[in-house]
């Protein structure tokens, strides 16, 4: 027996956002994984590091992976409730959770850390990354590239030709050596995302609140009601995610 679309509407709209643990989506919406296993590298650059930050850190989910953090281990994230799942996750592993706005400056001394991790940062801000890195010291991140799920982010908002020159690889390669780093051959994905309901669409709009700024399910109810009708017939809502690996060194 199929869920009404009032029934997913609501099911979307009662989910909690917090953290960044999407396993809410367990069995209504899939994407592939990109080939380079960046929380395996992550893991095992912080194994060898002395001291490390890892820059909008969201719940902590993707960090606490770790099998071992350096002596001094620092994570920033700006909104509260995913400072609060931060710093349970995180504390016990000796990891301090700091509350940042992700506006520069970062708050910590130049080159106090020789190692500097993100995994999807909304904003980078590539002056700052440089100015705590140590010389020498690495930023290694996985990115969101251009025009990541932009087949679902258009569906609700129209043509976004301005939106979808953004976060390419070699503009962010430029920025990061304009700041003094060093890139070190960046690899980049396209990944294939399966939403089989509009549950699913409602969560992952109230959780990554700048693929649909201001979204509301008010707002967007008619939209809405157009995606579900066209997955009733026609099966899976399929988009596309772009990813890239970053690592840089400061020069």
């Amino acid at each position: 027996m199929s869920i009404s679309f009032d029934e997913l509407i609501r099911l979307g709209a009662d989910a909690d956002v917090s953290g960044w643990d999407f396993a809410w989506l367990d069995g209504r919406a899939t994407e592939e994984r990109p080939p380079w296993g960046y929380a395996r590298q992550l893991s095992d650059r912080l194994g060898t590091a002395s001291a490390s930050l890892d820059i909008q850190t969201g719940g902590g989910e993707v960090l606490a992976e770790a099998t071992r953090f350096p002596p001094t281990a620092v994570a920033t994230e700006s909104w509260p409730p995913n400072i609060a799942r931060a710093t349970a996750r995180l504390h016990p592993r000796g990891v301090v959770v700091v509350a940042d706005p992700d506006e520069p400056p970062l708050p910590f001394a130049e080159a106090a850390f020789d190692l500097v991790t993100s995994r999807h940062p909304a904003t980078i801000w590539w002056d700052e990354i440089a100015r705590v890195l140590t010389p020498g010291g690495t930023y290694f991140a996985q990115h969101v590239g251009p025009a990541s799920v932009f087949e679902l982010i258009e569906f609700f908002l129209g043509p976004q030709p301005a939106a979808r020159r953004g976060r390419r690889p070699d503009d962010e390669v430029a920025a990061a050596e304009a700041a003094g780093l060093e890139i070190v051959d960046p690899e980049t994905a396209r990944l294939r995302i399966e939403i089989r309901d509009v549950a699913a669409v409602v969560y992952l709009l109230r959780k990554v609140i700048w693929w649909v700024p201001g979204f509301t399910v008010e707002g967007y109810i008619e939209r809405l009601r157009d995606l579900h009708a066209l997955i009733e017939s026609e099966g899976p809502f399929i988009a596309h995610s772009t990813r890239h690996l970053i690592e840089a060194r400061r020069v």
